[in-house]
């Protein structure tokens, strides 16, 4: 910076109505199961909407309170994405591998298909298919925690990076997270019990990956940023976030559409590696902002609710009913995202009270980590 301008200091921030707070944290805890679950429409029920609103009473315990926990204790310590995710890898291994065990069972599912895709990946010693571990781990970190968390986080831009929830919000959601898997747990226990090393690798897997989240260092808040970089050097240029979002449709759509075999695993793994090292070298350049977070997240929404079109689900269903709640789905994704764009666009800056007029008109982004990029206009 030079001498004739003052450092930009972010002021304290006004404090969030408990009930601004717990509407956003149970838009979250309803979200996830509605993207992890419904929203592909795999599954039968998609034919039966009461059913699907009644399925929210154990799913939104499963899946929902997992995405408010991961983002919680990733806000509260500091850190951002990549915390969330390796965490939303870690609960995703406990899901498929120890509380409905889908990652073991031969059996999860009766259906031929479900054969057809596990098979020609399986590693008999171990009893599981690197196809479904790559799968299910990569669809809850997706589908099941990190998009439902940033489409929700744009939608409130000002409090993306606060903590939501107290200490009674916190405990009610590790209550009812530990309810809802003792449910399913039981119900698919009842005819299958992965090996006690089963549970034990899955667990080892868990926590080292638990462990590789809380060691990342955590990024403080930065003052007298220009546009040169959040470090004061140049730095690169991003995709605009349309751009972005389009590549994420292309490479989550490959994801999902991996032919069963080995090939098809390492197109799986070739563009989930590819999404995440753009995603790393991008989103720590002084461009990102919080319209690229949404693009991506939102991506993801739209790739599922699309591809429900097309996917046929287990079990008997009346195809009116499942073709309209595929399309009821799709626009309220859309809506939502028109939404949460919209809300980014509204967000002003107020001048510091004293600031000089030259810091009085800035462009900012509320990054992660309660980190702030402002850019000087001259």
């Amino acid at each position: 910076m030079t001498s004739d301008q003052a450092p930009i200091t972010a002021p304290i921030p006004a404090p969030v109505p408990a009930r601004t707070r717990i509407g956003v944290a149970v838009g979250l805890l309803l979200l996830s199961p509605i993207c992890a679950e419904y929203l592909i429409g795999y599954d039968q029920i998609i034919s039966n909407p009461l059913d699907m609103l009644t399925g929210l009473l154990v799913l939104g315990p499963l899946y929902g309170t997992v995405a408010v926990l991961i983002r919680e204790v990733a806000r509260r310590t500091g850190r951002g994405w990549p915390t969330m995710v390796l965490l939303g890898a870690a609960f995703g291994l406990i899901q498929a591998g120890v509380i409905d065990q889908s990652l073991f069972n031969p059996d999860f599912v009766d259906e031929a298909s479900w054969d057809d895709d596990r098979l020609p990946t399986l590693v008999a010693g171990l009893g599981v298919s690197v196809k479904h571990v790559v799968g299910f781990v990569g669809g809850h970190i997706i589908w099941s925690f990190c998009a439902p968390i940033g489409v929700v986080e744009s939608c409130v831009p000002r409090i993306a990076d606060r903590p939501w929830l107290g200490r009674v919000g916190i405990t009610v959601m590790i209550v009812l997270y530990g309810l809802g898997a003792l449910v399913i747990f039981k119900e698919h226990s009842k005819q299958f019990l992965a090996t006690p090393a089963q549970f034990g690798t899955v667990g080892l897997f868990a926590l080292g990956l638990a462990v590789a989240a809380f060691a990342i260092p955590r990024r403080f808040p930065r003052q007298g940023l220009d546009c040169r970089g959040v470090d004061g050097r140049g730095g690169g240029r991003v995709p605009p976030a349309w751009a972005v979002g389009c590549g994420a449709v292309v490479l989550m759509g490959a994801h999902q559409l991996s032919s069963p075999g080995w090939g098809g695993v390492a197109l799986n793994v070739a563009a989930l590696v590819l999404a995440g090292s753009a995603l790393l070298w991008w989103s720590g350049r002084p461009d990102w902002g919080p319209a690229h977070v949404l693009a991506v997240c939102g991506a993801a929404l739209v790739v599922n609710a699309a591809l429900s079109f097309v996917v046929e689900p287990l079990g008997d269903t009346s195809p009116v009913v499942k073709y309209g709640a595929n399309a009821v789905l799709m626009i309220v994704v859309l809506l939502l995202l028109g939404w949460a764009r919209r809300r980014l666009r509204h967000i002003t800056v107020r001048p510091l009270e004293g600031a000089r007029p030259v810091l009085r008109q800035v462009r900012e982004w509320e990054l992660p980590h309660g980190r702030t990029n402002a850019c000087v206009r001259r």
